[in-house]
C-alpha cells in the first residue's frame, strides 16, 4: 500500500466528542478487525489507519490523533522507533504499543521510548480495550504478571534491565536476532525488513559481539533456542 487511507469512523455521526484513534499495523486483516471493534465505543472515533512508518507519520500530522495504536513489528522503521518519531513531533501524544511478541522481549523497550502501555495481539478484544481506556485516561498499561516482575526489579534495585543477555541488543539488532532464531537466512531477513543484506551481516557482526560469540554460527544457535523458549 502506498497511498494513505483513513478509515471512515465507525461510530455514530453524532458522536463529536471522542478520542480520536489512529491504528498502525501492518496486517490488514487484523487492522481493519481492531478498528472495526474499537470504533463501537462510543467515546472513540478512529480517524485513519496506516501499514506502515512512513504512512503512520503522514496520517498522525494529518488527522492529528488523541492515541496511536501501534504494531511493534513492521517492515522498515520498526514500532519501537516510530514512537520515538511520533512524539518527537507531538510530545503529548498517546501511544499504546499492540503486539505479537511477548512483553518480556519489547514491553520495557516500548515504555522508555514513550509508550504508554503495551498490550498482546492474542489477549481478547476487550483486554486490547480495557488498554486502550487506561491509556487514554492517563494511566499506563502492563499485564498484571509484567506489572510484578518491574516491581521485583525495582526493589532488587535494578531498573536497568529484566535480566536478559538480548537487552544489549538494539531494537532493529533484535529483530533481526529473532528472525535468525526463526531459521531466516540473511537475504530473507534482509527482505522482511526491507534492508539490504549488507546491513543485515553488519547487525548479525554487532549482535554477536555484543553476546560474546566468537562465530554466528554459535549465535544463530543461541537465537534459535532463545526464540523457541520465548515462543514455545
Amino acid at each position: 500500500m502506498n497511498t494513505l487511507a483513513p478509515a471512515a469512523p465507525r461510530v455514530p455521526s453524532v458522536v463529536t466528542a471522542g478520542k480520536r484513534l489512529l491504528v498502525v499495523d501492518d496486517h490488514p486483516v487484523f487492522r481493519h478487525g481492531i478498528c472495526q471493534y474499537l470504533g463501537q465505543e462510543s467515546n472513540l472515533v478512529i480517524c485513519g489507519e496506516a501499514p506502515n512508518a512512513q504512512l503512520a507519520l503522514e496520517a498522525m500530522r494529518q488527522l492529528k490523533p488523541d492515541m496511536v495504536l501501534l504494531d511493534v513489528s513492521m517492515p522498515g522503521t520498526n514500532g519501537i522507533e516510530l514512537i520515538k518519531h511520533m512524539l518527537a513531533e507531538q510530545p503529548k501524544l498517546l501511544i499504546l504499543m499492540l503486539s505479537m511478541h511477548d512483553e518480556s522481549l519489547y514491553a520495557l523497550r516500548a515504555l522508555r521510548a514513550g509508550a504508554k502501555g503495551y498490550v498482546m495481539k492474542q489477549q481478547a478484544m476487550e483486554t486490547i480495550l480495557d488498554a486502550v481506556r487506561k491509556v487514554l485516561g492517563g494511566g499506563i498499561y502492563v499485564s498484571p504478571q509484567f506489572s510484578e516482575k518491574l516491581i521485583f526489579k525495582s526493589i532488587a534495585g535494578s531498573t536497568d534491565d529484566l535480566g536478559s543477555p538480548v537487552d544489549k541488543l538494539s531494537d532493529r539488532e533484535l529483530e533481526v536476532l529473532q528472525l535468525f532464531g526463526r531459521n531466516k537466512t540473511t537475504k530473507e531477513i534482509g527482505e522482511s525488513l526491507h534492508l539490504s543484506v549488507k546491513t543485515i551481516e553488519t547487525h548479525r557482526t554487532h549482535i554477536k559481539e555484543k553476546l560474546g560469540f566468537k562465530d554466528a554460527d554459535k549465535m544463530v544457535e543461541f537465537a534459535i533456542e532463545w526464540v523457541t523458549a520465548m515462543e514455545g
